[in-house]
């Protein structure tokens, strides 16, 4: 952001940690030079706006020291609960009544907002009273690049390419897919009292759905699309704790902070029967999950068989393959002729493309450019959230049985046994795509 555009207000860190403003500026340096590589320049103006708090969100003296902190810059404070673990009443109003933010300002929380239904509601109906809007939950896959890619596809070229069949008539189902090969990386009291159904279920992998799902909005206002996002949750009833599959990967529970009898899934499978949506009879969201085979996020969108006259050949469903993370990639998968039969059927799968582009923004450079401009198209309006949480809270109050899993697999047998989809799952997997060259950027093989 500094480099972009450069970066003019507070930059305030806050944690537990007995830190100073060295200390935070070592890290800040040691991050850089491991992930997105050190600019010596962009560094200093970086490490001008930073401030650090040493603090409890619980204690409300924290509060009055970011106050502090921020000076005359409240009007545009930003609060970011990141990795604080759900928001609750106590962190919402400390910072009310400290004053940390002044009439205009915007407040980002970081999911889950809330613990369920009931506490996303109480939260909602006394935000502080001078904070004249709340921008919820910011999606990070989705201010992606490739989320952002994902959402041209599923609307803007619908009308040439894929509108035909874009529909519940031809859409035998959608699987959803978001996997990472880790663990709780250090982060195991958070996750312990969070688990994969608030942590990502409720937020993220909703927002791929409603992306897929939505009509195309009348307009592209943040507004506009934002109504047709909240369109597809109201269509999904609530999740049955019978089709509810939770896991827990084996040596879990002696991750530091996790209780020894944690119960908390890091796997989660269910199909949300949304019969009455627009693009298929039964959306499947399939595992997510800590510790599987491989880190991506992608949708198989699988196409009803139709008949056909080669009934002796092993004819698999057509499909179309979006990926949105760790890179940006579009494949189909259709059926032809051997080319050693006549009669036979094999499977191809299209190149497709990808890229990303070393200059796209990363997520969250993009969530807090769109804050500071007060663009709020991904971050997920109240009516959104509680809708999400009406779909998720039977099945966290029901106290389903926890399966474990081994590290590396697909979750627990359990998954295959209870929610498999007709024709079975679409394991993601270690595929190369044909490079493309994005607008403005070289393309990446």
């Amino acid at each position: 952001m500094v480099k972009r555009r450069g970066l003019e207000i507070p930059i305030i860190g806050v944690a537990k940690d007995p830190w100073n403003l060295d200390a935070l500026r070592a890290r800040v340096r040691d991050s850089l030079e491991k992930h997105g590589g050190l600019d010596p320049g962009a560094f200093d103006k970086l490490c001008g706006p930073l401030h650090y708090v040493s603090g409890d969100y619980n204690d409300p003296a924290t509060f009055q020291t970011i106050k502090r902190e921020l000076g005359a810059a409240r009007r545009a404070g930003a609060l970011l609960g990141n990795s604080a673990g759900p928001l609750r009443h106590g962190d919402r109003d400390n910072s009310g009544k400290a004053g940390c933010a002044e009439a205009g300002s915007r407040v980002i929380v970081e999911k889950p907002f809330g613990t369920d239904l009931e506490s996303a509601q109480a939260l909602n109906r006394d935000p502080p009273r001078r904070v004249r809007r709340e921008s919820h939950l910011p999606d990070r896959p989705l201010s992606r690049q490739s989320g952002r890619c994902t959402t041209c596809c599923s609307s803007a070229s619908r009308t040439r390419c894929s509108e035909p069949f874009w529909n519940r008539t031809h859409v035998e189902s959608v699987q959803i897919t978001m996997a990472e090969d880790f663990g709780v990386q250090g982060r195991g009291a958070f996750y312990d009292q969070t688990g994969a159904i608030r942590d990502v279920i409720q937020n993220h992998l909703f927002q791929v759905l409603a992306i897929l799902a939505m009509e195309p909005p009348v307009r592209t206002d943040s507004e506009s699309i934002r109504d047709e996002k909240v369109k597809v949750l109201k269509a999904i009833p609530p999740i049955e704790a019978k089709n509810l599959v939770r896991g827990q990967f084996r040596g879990y529970r002696k991750e530091p902070g996790v209780a020894a009898d944690s119960k908390r899934e890091t796997f989660r499978g269910a199909p949300p029967r949304d019969r009455f949506l627009a693009l298929a009879r039964s959306a499947i969201l399939h595992p997510r999950g800590k510790l599987l085979p491989v880190t991506c996020t992608e949708m198989i969108v699988r196409l009803r068989k139709p008949p056909t006259m080669f009934h002796v050949a092993d004819l698999k469903p057509n499909y179309v393959r979006m990926r949105i993370s760790p890179d940006v990639a579009l494949a189909f998968g259709l059926n032809v002729l051997s080319p050693t039969s006549d009669v036979q059927g094999t499977r191809w799968r299209s190149p497709g493309s990808r890229y990303p582009n070393a200059l796209a923004m990363d997520a969250y450079e993009r969530v807090l450019t769109d804050a500071i401009a007060g663009d709020p198209t991904h971050f997920a309006r109240q009516d959104y959230v509680e809708e999400a949480w009406r779909i998720v809270d039977p099945v966290l109050k029901a106290g389903t049985p926890i399966h474990e899993y081994e590290p590396g697999t697909w979750g627990p047998k359990a998954a295959d046994d209870a929610v498999m989809p007709h024709g079975g799952w679409q394991m993601p997997g270690h595929y190369q795509l044909k490079s493309a060259t994005p607008p403005g950027g070289r393309g990446q093989r």
